[in-house]
């Protein structure tokens, strides 16, 4: 597989073309960001575990019977990937109250949801990834009702796959981000799944192992980041 020109760069990864007009090669740096890019960083060796983390949980999904963009990990930071048309929506899942959603309706951080409950963004850097409704995302073109629908039921199965896949591993997975794109008249999930996205708390101490050690200055954020590592390679 021949790397050739890069395409895209995004905060966290670049994407490079291929030999095959199918296949793009995904990269993941070091670099971190936070609050919309007002904040950065470097979290050393980040790119390397994320793209260990993400191949790791890509495969288990695929196994499971989630569409994926996962092809294989090809070195230490780069992954093969199926080339997808993004749609420009993400997803959020949330277990429990954290982040903006605690901001937003003044709840205690840790509250348990009754239910896993889904967000929708509209992805655009320039605006902050604003919250959006299915009326908006369909009104204006970013998402059709059956992308949305394969979306919504893809994002439930996949909390319920990473949410037990993460007990067993003694981390709650308090809440995490999505995004899909079309293949070939497929929706699969893309970009990446690791402790960027994810918020994980150890099940024991509540610790936070993900970007929010980077986010509020707390520490040892590389440390948590390979303690996912270990975790989720057991």
């Amino acid at each position: 597989m021949e790397k050739r020109e890069k395409i895209y760069e995004g905060k966290a990864k670049q994407l490079f073309t291929t030999d095959d007009a199918d296949l793009l090669v995904q990269y993941f740096k070091d670099e971190a960001t936070a609050f919309d890019g007002k904040k950065k960083g470097i979290i050393e060796e980040k790119g390397v575990l994320n793209n260990k983390i993400s191949s790791r949980i890509f495969t288990m999904l695929e196994e499971k019977g989630v569409k994926t963009h996962f092809v294989k990990r090809l070195s230490d930071r780069e992954m093969l990937v199926r080339r997808l048309r993004i749609i420009p929506v993400e997803v959020v899942i949330r277990n429990v109250a954290a982040g903006s959603l605690c901001k937003r309706l003044g709840l205690e951080e840790g509250t348990p949801l009754k239910e896993p409950t889904l967000e929708l963004f509209y992805k655009s850097d320039p605006l902050g990834d604003p919250m959006i409704n299915e009326s908006l995302a369909k009104v204006f073109g970013w998402a059709t009702d059956s992308e949305l629908g394969q979306m919504k039921e893809s994002a439930f199965k996949i909390n319920r796959i990473l949410s037990e896949f993460f007990n067993e591993r003694g981390i709650i997975l308090v809440d995490f981000k999505l995004e899909f794109g079309e293949h070939k008249g497929q929706v699969l999930l893309g970009d990446e799944i690791t402790p960027d996205g994810c918020r994980l708390w150890d099940k024991s101490t509540l610790e936070k192992m993900d970007k929010d050690r980077f986010r509020r200055d707390l520490g040892k954020v590389e440390e948590a980041y390979r303690e996912v590592l270990r975790k989720v390679m057991e």
